[in-house]
């Protein structure tokens, strides 16, 4: 297996230029894929579903750079206009997305869900992003998500990992 179907059907849609980057699925999480395919961690961006608890029901998909952690009680749960957020758990993150933790991206996923880009990615030439699959990567200029509103950048959305 490789991409999900749906992902690069989303990715052709959008008119993006992309390189497809298949992996073992046993690597497939960031710092054993960067480390095993000489990806800069810092040019890795991992897609974090968050789910809200009180209410419950709302959802976001968000994309930082695995040098950083997403800011989840402070931005993400202002953004969401909820009380309690978290990650999603991995059958959350499936059941929305179809995609299992380890091949989230920000492609693909159902209209509903927000997707929030981290600003500091839209600086970057190239990142790795997930392909909806543990057998697949996708490395692509997040530069060409500037002008889609589907995909809206975010400032302090991550803060760096030693904040």
């Amino acid at each position: 297996m490789s991409a999900d179907p749906a992902v690069i059907a989303d990715l052709d849609r959008l008119g993006l230029e992309y390189e497809e980057m298949p992996c073992d699925p046993e690597l497939a999480d960031t710092a054993q894929f960067c480390e095993a395919y000489g990806v800069p961690l810092e040019r890795s961006a991992n897609a974090i579903v968050v789910a809200s608890r009180k209410p419950e029901g709302h959802f976001a998909a968000c994309l930082v750079l695995a040098t950083t952690r997403l800011d989840v009680n402070g931005t993400v749960r202002r953004r969401l206009g909820v009380r309690k957020v978290s990650f999603a758990n991995a059958e959350q993150t499936k059941s929305l997305t179809g995609m299992e933790i380890g091949g989230v991206t920000i492609f693909g996923l159902p209209e509903s869900v927000p997707v929030w880009i981290d600003s500091r990615i839209l600086a970057l030439d190239w990142v790795v992003v997930g392909a909806g699959s543990r057998s697949a990567k996708i490395r692509f200029d997040p530069r060409q998500l500037r002008d889609d509103d589907r995909f809206e950048p975010v400032p302090d959305l991550a803060q760096d990992q030693s904040s």
